[in-house]
């Protein structure tokens, strides 16, 4: 049916018909990333790498407005982040540790403020003061830094740095709307201060952070900005305390949207910039118009056990701002829509920002178009379901090869018309705002596009491979189990004879520059493979070699041949695609290139077997298969939405269990299958999450349930709340399992021995996404609260993850600090 929507100039409030909620940050070619690590390294300054941000904040919003986003009219988000947008939010308001209290200015233009320095120590740490936590960014591969927040930790309006960088994009000729995340979820996600008293809530300090959100948009409405968004993705979860969000969001609502006025006519209060260090801001209590933002699912909370639910769409229809955005992918939009909405807008988030598959233009228009405008909803737009922050800049940037030769990061031609990125997507939004305005004749040949497109890939050879539907078809219960566990670990002692507290790491080492040099020639085909098979045996060698020197009792080769742990098996697995330059922020400056799962996915042959044998031939201790799981490689690639996800993972779980009979034949006793995903893809819907355990859960088993009672299964679950999928922990039934545990102080250990886990558990005593060495009486500190916890017998001695990110600088020294506390620790349970 026809709808009738205001176009920009008619709507109640201004906002523009089509807009996204955030965009990729670290540079099309990572140049965020180089500038950042190089200013780490000393070979920078800060001035530097200000410039390098400054020139790539400015390339960004011009690129926006040439993909068809309005130069004056907001729609251009203003989401730059140097580290993590959840930190920049702490140091806008100074609300550091009180560890960190010396980095913080005092001086009368940088009072209460963290200068470049002191924001990435907090992020990395420093010595003896450990940086903030780390967890997923809801149900994303994303990771965030947890403020801690206590009764006394200082919390105002100290650094605009968001309204100097909307200045700066103003002055360059684009108006653009500062993204900044809200102040219930800031407090929600945050955690209390170690010396907060018992029953302490971050959420008590509510009426302080909003007070100097209060300033913040103060400072906004003053520097001219019509708009800003407000970005509350914690309302789209089911917590615990909904009451306590729900009276949060109307407090914290009231007091911006409706004690401060909305800004009558932008651009005509006086802007003022920083450079003197003063703060912007404006006698009047204006403001600029709030877009309230609630990616990654719907606002309305699941049952809860009472039988009652919270509808968060409800509760912010009844404040005054004035546009609110809906996740229209991850979640089915409203089929009614609550009271309130009359002088509203509500952005329609039906382009993914989560995936990269080109949208079908006309469907979208169709969901649309179910919100007519009139007296009970303001105006319509439409917009990006997530911050697009998730997907890579551009399919342009990628190479496609002739038909049938695509080869390594060389694209079948076909993905061409199948994919959309960054760029892509901010056209389709483009596309449909204008269809809103003009009509939809006025796109016929761009909705045409996007139709044949979408029928092009469900016809496709390949994505249908009837051997492997018939194999998934033919499973039975016991393809998913294996054997008592008693029984399995008294056949695994006695293959592995290990002592109590065994050392191990969880796979990778430290890349070199020669080695990543190595492969990059090799990938080039600049090495032979013979060179390039002699150049990765050297490093493995010498890395055993460093292990047995260490003490370790379990060994690994090392990796050096995996460029990452999910995008190495892509390469290998067919019915994958992987980019050359799709490039994707984790956290910080880490950077990722998910693969595109595409079709059936086969394994054609061994992948990871010559490597393993190697090493198991150069050393008489027990060396690990290493193995990526099948939940973490979809959840770390762009996976295909044409059919349920479980069905998808069970057809990696059956090429892994392929590789595992391989390994177990070769003769490795211990394979581990990393699944650190595992909680990253849980459903944010409470109803939604035994599906989802039942299939994650399945595909783990399916992979690892044909091996023989003597081999032992090890996996690893990383940054996650695990308190969550304790019950999916032990439902993976793996031999022994590794978590991260150093940052958080063993909070896992006692959730895992009050759910009644009692399996092998290694519990991370060292904290490798911080450059910082580990004391060895910190870990052994650690050790022993692990061990006063559970049962020594069950546990295990290991990093929190992976080491291929360090410097052999700070590993070596931090991994004989480990086995010395394992050795000191065990010795008293002798």
């Amino acid at each position: 049916m026809a709808t009738s929507v205001p176009s920009p100039t008619q709507n109640p409030v201004g906002f523009p018909a089509g807009t996204v909620l955030g965009y990729p940050r670290i540079g099309r070619r990572r140049e965020l990333k180089k500038a950042v690590e190089a200013f780490w390294a000393g070979t920078t300054s800060a001035e530097e790498l200000e410039a390098t941000a400054r020139e790539l904040r400015l390339a960004t919003v011009r690129r926006l407005v040439d993909l068809g986003l309005g130069a004056d009219d907001a729609s251009v988000p203003g989401s730059f982040s140097y580290y993590d947008q959840v930190l920049d939010v702490a140091a806008a308001l100074g609300a550091v540790p009180s560890r960190f209290a010396p980095l913080l200015g005092t001086g009368p233009d940088d009072a209460g403020r963290l200068d470049l320095a002191g924001y990435f120590t907090v992020a990395r740490g420093q010595g003896d003061d450990a940086p903030l936590e780390m967890t997923k960014w809801f149900d994303t591969n994303y990771h965030y830094l947890v403020p801690e927040i206590g009764p006394d930790t200082p919390i105002r309006f100290v650094d605009d740095r968001v309204v100097r960088e909307f200045v700066e994009a103003k002055e360059a000729g684009v108006v653009t709307r500062p993204v900044v995340v809200g102040p219930v979820t800031f407090l929600a996600l945050s955690k209390a201060a170690d010396d907060a008293p018992a029953g302490y809530s971050p959420l008590d300090r509510l009426d302080d952070v909003v007070a100097a959100y209060a300033d913040l948009l103060r400072a906004l409405a003053a520097a001219g900005a019509p708009w800003v968004q407000l970005d509350e993705p914690i309302l789209v979860t089911d917590p615990a305390n909904a009451e306590e969000l729900t009276e949060a969001v109307e407090r914290a609502y009231r007091a911006l949207a409706t004690d401060l006025r909305p800004l009558p006519n932008p651009g005509s209060l006086p802007t003022e910039t920083s450079g003197s260090g003063e703060i912007p801001g404006s006698a009047e209590d204006v403001r600029p118009a709030i877009l309230v933002a609630a990616p990654y699912g719907r606002l309305e909370t699941s049952p809860g056990p009472d039988g009652r639910y919270h509808d968060f769409l409800a509760v912010l229809s009844e404040t005054d701002v004035e546009a609110i955005a809906l996740d229209g992918v991850a979640a089915d939009l409203p089929d009614g829509l609550p009271q309130g909405l009359g002088t509203k807008t509500l952005v329609l988030g039906v382009i993914d920002g989560h995936n990269v598959w080109r949208a079908d233009l006309a469907a979208k228009l169709d969901l649309i178009e179910q919100y007519p405008t009139g007296a009970h909803l303001g105006a319509v737009a439409v917009g990006t379901s997530t911050s697009l922050l998730h997907v890579p800049h551009d399919v342009e940037d990628e190479t496609f090869a002739e038909p049938g030769t695509a080869s390594g990061t060389t694209l079948d031609p076909r993905l061409r018309d199948w994919l959309a990125f960054a760029d892509q997507k901010v056209g389709e939004v483009a596309t449909l705002a204008r269809a809103l305005t003009e009509g939809r004749d006025a796109v016929a040949e761009e909705i045409e596009a996007s139709r044949a497109a979408v029928a092009s890939r469900a016809e496709a050879s390949g994505v249908v491979v009837p051997a492997v539907r018939e194999r998934a078809a033919a499973l039975t219960d016991a393809d998913f189990a294996r054997g008592d566990y008693a029984e399995r670990a008294a056949a695994q002692q006695e293959r592995l004879n290990l002592p109590p507290l065994p050392t191990t790491t969880i796979g990778s080492f430290p890349q070199t520059p020669e080695i990543r040099r190595a492969r990059a020639l090799w990938t080039k085909g600049e090495l032979s493979d013979a060179d390039y098979t002699v150049a990765m045996r050297e490093e493995i060698a010498r890395v055993v070699a460093l292990q047995e020197e260490l003490g370790l009792d379990v060994l690994v080769h090392g990796e050096p041949e995996r460029n990452d742990m999910v995008q190495y098996f892509a390469e290998h697995l067919d019915g994958f695609a992987v980019t050359a330059n799709g490039w994707v922020q984790s956290y910080g400056s880490r950077c990722v290139r998910p693969p595109i799962l595409w079709g059936d996915v086969t394994r054609p042959a061994p992948i990871t077997v010559e490597w393993s044998a190697y090493t198991a031939s150069l050393t008489e201790k027990p060396v690990k298969g290493m193995l990526t799981g099948p939940v973490t490689i979809l959840a770390w690639s762009f996976v295909r939405d044409d059919q349920p996800l479980g069905d998808t993972a069970n057809q990696v779980g059956l090429a892994l269990r392929d590789e595992i009979a391989d390994l177990e034949a070769a003769g490795i006793g211990i394979v581990q299958v990393d699944e650190p995903a595992l909680r990253e893809l849980l459903p944010l819907r409470r109803a939604d999450q035994p599906a989802y355990l039942d299939w994650s859960v399945g595909s783990f088993r399916l992979a690892t349930s044909g091996v023989e009672a003597a081999t032992q299964i090890h996996t690893h679950l990383c940054y996650s709340e695990f308190g969550e999928v304790i019950g999916a922990i032990d439902g993976l039934d793996a031999d022994v399992t590794s978590v991260e545990a150093a940052r958080s102080r063993m909070e896992i250990v006692p959730e895992l021995r009050d759910a009644g886990y009692s399996r092998g558990i290694g519990p991370g005593v060292y904290d490798i996404h911080s450059p910082r060495v580990p004391s060895t009486e910190e870990v052994t500190e650690l050790l022993e609260l692990a061990v006063k916890s559970i049962d020594p017998r069950v546990v295990w001695v290991n990093p929190d993850c992976g080491l291929k990110t360090r410097r052999y600088e700070e590993t070596v020294p931090s991994l004989e600090h480990l086995v010395t506390a394992a050795k000191a620790v065990r010795a008293t349970l002798a």
